[in-house]
């Protein structure tokens, strides 16, 4: 399973947990929690990022298909703007989790923070391309949250949400320069705020 770690093979009930979306402008923070069988692994497991989309499609219907339980957790753009994005990126995954069916006997989640919660959990940083049940939630989460961007691109055309998903690429800021800002922008970034009339107004 190349270098992904076992312990979650080993351990039945062990859920991972991973968000996408913490850096866009725009859209959701989505998360996923996974619980994998270790009776059918899946190969070829990692980071969502170093994946295809076409090869992410692929294991996310395997995950999908194949997983002892699998459930997606969001915070939508208000709750990040009140929160701030690291909370609500928490609240998220929280939310995953609580969702999942069974419930987990323990917790693995991506990076070096948990969620405020009453699970076993443990943090590891990396964990999306070393824990096979992180590299699971981390596919689910992106083909979840990418799909949301797609749909976004069809409801403010002009955009290119569905190229960039929501990050601060040129494409984008230039766009929020010419178009203004949407419903589904974060107000609490940076360059979103500067362009809102009550910024000019303080």
């Amino acid at each position: 399973m190349n270098d992904l770690l076992a312990i979650d093979v080993d351990a039945p009930g062990v859920a991972g947990v991973d968000e996408v979306g913490r850096g866009p402008l725009a859209g959701d923070v989505v998360a996923a929690a996974v619980i994998l069988d270790p009776a059918l692994p899946i190969p070829g497991l990692r980071d969502s990022k170093k994946l295809s989309p076409r090869r992410r499609e692929a294991l996310a219907q395997q995950i999908r298909d194949h997983s002892v339980a699998w459930a997606l957790g969001r915070a939508s753009v208000a709750e990040i703007d009140t929160l701030n994005v690291l909370q609500a990126s928490l609240l998220a995954m929280r939310r995953a989790v609580e969702a999942l069916d069974p419930q987990p006997v323990s917790v693995l989640v991506d990076g070096n923070r948990l969620p405020v919660w009453s699970y076993r959990a443990d943090a590891v940083i990396g964990g999306d391309d070393r824990v096979a049940c992180i590299a699971a939630a981390s596919i689910l989460a992106k083909v979840q949250r990418d799909a949301e961007l797609v749909e976004l691109d069809q409801r403010y055309p002009g955009y290119g949400f569905a190229s960039h998903k929501g990050y601060p690429t040129a494409q984008h800021l230039q766009a929020l320069q010419r178009l203004g800002v949407t419903p589904a922008h974060r107000r609490s970034f940076a360059p979103v705020k500067k362009l809102l009339p009550e910024t000019h107004q303080g």
